[in-house]
């Protein structure tokens, strides 16, 4: 491909470093970006080195790196004159939303890998269901991967949002997680 910029945020994070590997045993140039609310949620940054020629950090706190996400660091190495000749997300379906837009307004192709609801892996439940372009496909078995310029957003946002009220519901109401985690010091 040549320059391949790999986003991953989250659990996208350990998901791009056998992407990264390839790619650079393949003969491209990889710089990977990876993301998280602050420094302490970051993982793998010694592994990636090993395997990118780059590794950029981006934190939403200003932490780490650069404050802000995969979609500012995109900006930024696309304004700094880096010619990208493929771009592949992995991460939370917010951050590769957000990114193929940039990817979109700089006309750079985007790989995403798309995590909606599987059941049963096998295409017959439906659950995975997404738009792509004019066809409908199943991230279970047509996917993960798929050209973010083609993923119908606002469907996959509203499909994954189909069952928040049973997951908050299924959370213990019983335990104060304020308690357990936040436990004032006593004064000596």
């Amino acid at each position: 491909k040549g320059t391949v910029l790999l986003g991953g945020g989250c659990y996208g994070i350990g998901a791009i470093y056998p992407l990264a590997r390839a790619l650079k045993a393949a003969g491209n140039r990889v710089i990977c970006t990876i993301e998280a609310s602050s420094a302490y949620l970051l993982y793998m940054e010694d592994a990636l080195r090993q395997v990118s020629d780059e590794l950029i950090i981006a934190t939403k706190d200003g932490s780490l790196g650069v404050r802000g996400g995969v979609q500012e660091v995109l900006a930024q190495v696309a304004a700094s004159g880096t010619t990208i000749d493929q771009f592949i997300a992995i991460g939370c379906t917010f951050m590769m939303r957000m990114v193929t837009r940039v990817a979109k307004s700089l006309n750079i192709p985007i790989l995403v890998a798309l995590n909606p609801i599987m059941v049963d892996g096998t295409g017959m439940c439906g659950a995975c269901r997404v738009s792509i372009g004019d066809k409908t496909s199943f991230a279970c078995i047509d996917g993960p991967i798929f050209d973010g310029h083609l993923v119908d957003w606002d469907e996959l946002a509203s499909r994954r949002s189909a069952y928040a009220r049973q997951e908050v519901q299924a959370l213990s109401q019983a335990v104060d997680l304020n308690a357990l985690l936040y436990k004032p010091e006593k004064a000596s």
